[in-house]
């Protein structure tokens, strides 16, 4: 049976407030060992969730987080905490909706509120076009068992009322795919969680510890690394640690750590650009998606519209925003709903995905004995940081690649049995 964090609660909040204490830290900060089981690299919600369900689920505890940043400084912490199962593929549809399963029971699997809130999703058709294609994920939605509907402008006035429904707009609304289980979710928590929970079953997570190389032997490649070779461990900026399993968790710098081990991903690095606004009451109950006008919207809890578009069109490290991303994103909104003109805008963020060819991930084992991938999640990886983490240690611990992610293996480019899932929403979301 599994231990579970140990609970927070209002009488200790109380206690520690009246003797002016501060909380510790939710997860240890342990002195690096020379030796490990696992590692993984990555302290996003997928590296965290790799090492937590390799301890929750397989007893694998001697496992070492590695991060160069802070836990949750990638993707994890840049993304707009959108969730969904509505993908375009029957092999997405069961992988996102095993993931949304999981969300959905994480406030109590990890005892901590990650405000998960189900909103309900609607991704807008402008023209007959994409009408007919979000009839057609509709009905593999409903063959996989996941709730999606296609519904007119009149349903979904009254879903959102501030959309501009009427037939003056440049593109106007002719219908929407309707996916009442989506959502959004607060993603620092969720990597929080996964740390402390990780820590609580005796997992290390290792933050400002950046690998710098891979070690490899017995490769075809120069040094003896890439294919055919073995993992011996990792070298860090911190100094060596030994492995016979290294996992590479990480995004914006997937390709870059493959390449150490002699491993070459099929990998476009992009920036992907996000804004919010100022809080306001509450007028957005469901998530917005808009291919056509490459924008899509949600309003937190706390009454700011968070909002983005598609990805950059050029490879860049950069993770600045830009003058022409907003202007240009925010004139989509305002074709959307009229009505915020006045809003003020906060912030502006960016984060890096990293694109494969057919716009999904590459998962489980590779070319070289001990390392494995869980990379090229595109702009849908927070979506999927539960399954993809459960599926992983799965892989690592019975050393057989898990059914649900056999279509996302690296191998998949030889064989051109490519999972085309670009088609699922023009801009991702």
């Amino acid at each position: 049976m599994k231990q579970r964090p140990p609970r927070y609660s209002a009488a200790r909040l109380v206690s520690r407030a009246a003797r002016k204490r501060v909380w510790p830290r939710v997860w240890r900060e342990a002195p690096l060992r020379n030796s490990y089981d696992v590692v993984v690299i990555g302290g996003g919600v997928h590296g965290l969730a790799t090492a937590y369900y390799l301890a929750a689920n397989h007893g694998i505890t001697n496992v070492a987080v590695l991060e160069k940043s802070y836990l949750g400084s990638g993707g994890s912490g840049r993304n707009t905490a959108i969730l969904r199962s509505n993908y375009l593929t029957p092999e997405g549809v069961i992988f996102y909706d095993r993931s949304l399963d999981l969300y959905r029971t994480m406030a109590i699997d990890l005892n901590m509120n990650v405000m998960f809130s189900r909103r309900g999703h609607i991704t807008l058709a402008h023209s007959d076009a994409s009408l007919r294609t979000m009839h057609w994920r509709a009905e593999v939605n409903k063959l996989q068992g996941v709730d999606s509907s296609v519904i007119g402008p009149a349903d979904i006035k009254k879903l959102a009322p501030v959309l501009d429904t009427s037939s003056h707009p440049r593109y106007p609304i002719l219908g929407a795919l309707y996916h009442p289980p989506g959502g959004i979710i607060r993603h620092d928590a969720v990597v929080w969680g996964y740390a402390r929970g990780a820590d609580t079953l005796g997992v290390e997570m290792h933050q400002k510890t950046e690998v710098v190389d891979i070690k490899v032997t017995g490769g075809d490649g120069p040094g003896g690394k890439g294919p055919g070779g073995r993992v011996t461990g990792v070298r860090t900026n911190r100094g060596d640690i030994s492995a016979p399993v290294v996992v590479n968790c990480t995004a914006g710098w997937a390709s870059l750590i493959s390449d150490m081990a002699g491993v070459k991903l099929p990998i476009s690095t992009r920036p992907l650009q996000a804004a919010v606004t100022e809080p306001v009451k509450v007028f957005l109950p469901v998530v917005v998606v808009s291919g056509t006008l490459h924008v899509y919207v949600s309003q937190t809890a706390r009454g700011e519209l968070v909002f983005g578009a598609s990805v950059d069109p050029y490879n860049t490290y950069n993770i600045r925003g830009s003058l022409e991303f907003t202007e240009g994103t925010a004139g989509h909104l305002l074709e959307l709903m009229p009505g915020i003109s006045r809003m003020r805008l906060l912030r502006q963020w960016a984060g890096l995905c990293d694109m494969t060819p057919d716009y999904s991930p590459v998962m489980g084992f590779t070319p070289v004995e001990g390392f494995l991938c869980d990379v090229g999640w595109g702009t849908y990886g927070f979506k999927a940081g539960p399954v993809s983490g459960e599926q992983m240690a799965e892989a690592i611990a019975t050393q057989r690649t898990p059914d649900l992610i056999g279509p996302f293996s690296l191998s998949r480019f030889e064989r051109d049995a490519l999972v085309g899932e670009k088609g699922a929403a023009a801009v991702g979301h």
